[in-house]
């Protein structure tokens, strides 16, 4: 029985990886498990220059998750590079995944072309999707003429893969996803939260500061085995799916979709030991639906379509 896939040419023992924005740089984790369990995990979405973020409060919660408006709060590349990094190898010992968001198509060339110089990253994820941002982020990931240029720019000064991280706030995500593939993306991840709001009825205004803020939890899960579906059937790089994943289960659902590997996010927030568990139930959930290898999987749930 096997668990290790393989993400742009780099083995990982598994397809479990904590999401960027749940995970910080692994420190507090570390601290908790022995996080070298995981296939690798996405680190705080970095930036050129450090951001404090949206004002408070950020968070607000509903029944099948939450929503955040963090803001891509992070110290900068700079710091991460002369900071996070150095301590983050004292206690990881695999290729991490960056994940680097920015509000120009120069900011995110000069972000990964600093951080593909580093030896510990194994992958750059770059996050066009984030909807918690005025100006940045999402505005590239609605697009397809941007999001190919964006793609296309980063990979004209990267030599690592690039994950093009892609949002569902759009009328046809396969649009996205086949033009990050035209400009060179060596795979995708999806999907990135879904904006959403709420009330506060007491002070009949909105509970987050931002006002909008992103949603995640157990209740994205159809939304994104649907995507990553879809996706599956329009590009031939991998996928990367995440969106309210909590189980094994889950990790096996949106493998069957079309992913070859899966991110755990607010998952994370609930239970800090979610991504352990979820990789130490992998081989039991296997056995129960008669799997022996992950990378089998991968895609398979088209198959049914083709006899």
């Amino acid at each position: 029985m096997s668990t290790k896939v393989e993400l742009c040419g780099i083995e990982i023992d598994n397809p479990v990886i904590p999401a960027s924005g749940t995970f910080g740089f692994g420190k507090e984790f570390a601290e908790l498990y022995d996080i070298n369990c995981l296939g690798t995990f996405s680190f705080k979405g970095t930036t050129l220059e450090a951001r404090f973020g949206n004002p408070t409060p950020r968070i607000a919660e509903f029944t099948g998750g939450m929503l955040n408006a963090v803001g891509l709060q992070n110290p900068g590349v700079d710091h991460v590079i002369a900071h996070e990094l150095p301590e983050m190898k004292t206690f990881f010992h695999k290729p991490v995944m960056a994940n680097i968001s920015g509000f120009s198509i120069e900011q995110y060339v000069k972000t990964c072309e600093k951080l593909d110089k580093e030896e510990q990253v194994g992958w750059l994820e770059v996050n066009i999707s984030c909807p918690n941002v005025h100006g940045g982020g999402m505005s590239f990931g609605t697009d397809p003429v941007s999001a190919k240029e964006v793609t296309q720019a980063v990979k004209a000064v990267t030599t690592k893969p690039v994950i093009v991280k892609l949002s569902p706030n759009v009328t046809d995500i396969t649009a996205i996803a086949r033009a990050c593939e035209e400009g060179g993306a060596d795979a995708v991840s999806l999907i990135n939260t879904v904006l959403g709001m709420r009330i506060d009825l007491n002070r009949k205004r909105p509970v987050i500061a931002n006002k909008t803020g992103g949603m995640s939890g157990p209740a994205l899960l159809p939304l994104a085995v649907r995507m990553v579906y879809q996706v599956y059937d329009a590009v031939s790089i991998p996928i990367v799916g995440m969106g309210g994943v909590s189980s094994a289960e889950d990790v096996i659902e949106l493998m069957l979709a079309g992913a070859t590997a899966v991110e755990v996010g607010a998952a994370n927030l609930v239970d800090p030991f979610a991504c352990k568990r979820i990789i130490d139930d992998l081989p039991d959930v296997m056995k129960k639906y008669r799997i022996e290898n992950l990378k089998d999987i991968i895609g398979g749930a088209h198959s049914w379509e083709k006899m």
